[in-house]
């Protein structure tokens, strides 16, 4: 099973959400969840990066993939197993996050959402997963619609 995430890039909760990923992937992996597909953008992306690490202290055999919006950027490798990068290639540079991010809800099984607000990036990238039918997994809060 492949799980995604999603959510903002600036975020408050950090330690709530840290505290509820902790609680909901132990469930996933033992219920399957064998690979995570990662931003590697922003806050939320990097408590995601942060759980997922921590899981496979217990869960050894788990993969954190980062999942790359572009080939030329440096990039903070050191928290992945591995990386991959979508069919991007004829994306014009400022889509590549969008479509690097419908890519990994299309090729993913379950969403673990962290949007608090219905605006931006990342309450687009949860609109995209409810409107392929994905198991989603949303942080307890709120969400305000403009």
């Amino acid at each position: 099973m492949i799980v995604t995430f999603c959510g903002h890039s600036k975020i408050y909760q950090t330690c709530e959400i840290s505290k509820w990923l902790d609680i909901i992937l132990p469930s996933l992996i033992e219920g399957g969840a064998a690979t995570f597909y990662l931003g590697g953008y922003g806050d939320f992306d990097s408590l995601a990066a942060a759980a997922v690490r921590r899981q496979k202290a217990t869960y050894p055999s788990i993969e954190a993939v980062l999942v790359l919006a572009y080939l030329n950027r440096d990039a903070d490798l050191s928290r992945y197993d591995s990386t991959t990068y979508p069919p991007l290639e004829n994306v014009p540079p400022r889509y590549a996050i969008v479509r690097r991010n419908e890519w990994m809800v299309q090729e993913s099984d379950v969403v673990i959402s962290g949007v608090t607000h219905g605006w931006g990036g990342a309450a687009k990238t949860l609109d995209f997963a409810k409107r392929k039918q994905k198991i989603i997994f949303q942080f307890p809060m709120q969400i305000n619609k403009k």
